[in-house]
């Protein structure tokens, strides 16, 4: 079974080289694509890309030619990928790759149609960083969970992954991180198998490059009434 992995990119020129290394190196029994999307980075990060292409022929980048966002780069790998399985992989160092098998396990042993990784279970170290993010995320995967009637423990985590074939019963429209709870909410209704499994962490400060903001959340709160209570 083949599995794609998308890469949404945005100004990581300093992780962009290890974390293909990982993603490459990990679980080598696996048959892998790896799908980059660069969304119009100015940081010197297409410059390490476009190395990277010559060097390894097994990474296909697309390279977007404005900022649209980590939506729709997604979009753009999805519309690439040709593997039976997606698995969504950030582009920092916040998640680890040899998480993959696990991640990976509840659909290939027949269970689940959907994995999702979660920050919050199982016994994986994780950093410890900003207590207002993590109220803030518990706070969207309760809305969001009340809505989808799911119990989720990480609605906003990077590490989803899914059937290919699901991406031809739903429409995502989302553009920049509105992308978790819209996927969220639209899985909900087709009556799919999700599982969650623990994953390790490692987050970074807004010094150390992130990107996500209050505004994010806010657009959150929209995106998760929005798509459950009007489709």
């Amino acid at each position: 079974m083949k599995i794609s992995v998308i890469v949404p990119c945005f100004n990581e020129r300093n992780t962009i080289r290890d974390i293909l290394k990982r993603i490459v190196s990990s679980s080598p029994e696996l048959e892998k694509e790896v799908i980059v999307v660069d969304d119009c980075s100015t940081d010197g990060t297409r410059d390490s890309l476009k190395e990277l292409e010559h060097q390894d022929k097994g990474i296909k980048i697309i390279y977007h030619t404005n900022n649209r966002g980590k939506g729709a780069s997604l979009r753009s790998g999805f519309a690439s990928a040709t593997g039976d399985i997606i698995l969504i992989q950030d582009a920092d160092l916040e998640y680890d790759p040899h998480d993959y098998p696990k991640l990976l396990k509840p659909i290939l042993d027949g269970k689940a149609d959907v994995v999702y990784g979660s920050r919050f279970i199982g016994g994986d170290s994780h950093r410890v960083l900003y207590f207002w993010h993590s109220l803030g995320n518990k706070f969207l995967t309760f809305l969001s969970n009340a809505l989808t009637n799911l119990n989720l423990t990480d609605m906003e985590v990077c590490y989803k992954v899914f059937k290919r074939d699901i991406l031809k019963k739903i429409e995502l429209k989302e553009d920049r991180f509105g992308f978790e709870p819209e996927f969220t909410a639209k899985i909900s209704r087709l009556g799919l198998r999700i599982y969650e499994v623990g994953v390790s962490y490692s987050g970074r400060t807004y010094k150390e490059g992130k990107k996500i903001n209050w505004k994010d959340g806010l657009r959150a709160i929209y995106v998760i009434l929005r798509y459950n209570l009007f489709g």
